[in-house]
């Protein structure tokens, strides 16, 4: 995962994303270098738009969030629905009452 992440930084940052780069930012931090998981990581990133895919990611990482606001507002309407009706029920019962 160190590996991504020294990606990410080194996209923010504006810098090529290389294996030696990548190597030079988990050697600077004191991490374990792993040089399959660079070389698998620097290939499939050949090509890759990281900031639309950085885009598809917080969109999909908003959509549960979305989900359950759409949940919540759907149980506070269901609450007032029959908080009514208990209203229009004790109404009555005065009248009858």
């Amino acid at each position: 995962m160190i590996e991504v992440y020294s990606a990410l930084v080194l996209h923010a940052a504006g810098k090529e994303i290389t294996e030696e780069n990548i190597k030079k930012i988990i050697e600077a931090v004191g991490a374990q270098v792993d040089e399959t998981k660079i070389k698998a990581l620097v290939a499939s990133l050949q090509g890759v738009d990281i900031d639309k895919a950085l885009e598809e990611a917080a969109f999909v990482a908003a959509a549960p969030a979305e989900a359950k606001e759409e949940k919540k507002e759907e149980e506070k309407e269901e609450e007032e629905r029959a908080k009514k009706e208990e209203e229009a029920v004790a109404g009555l019962g005065a009248l009858f009452g």
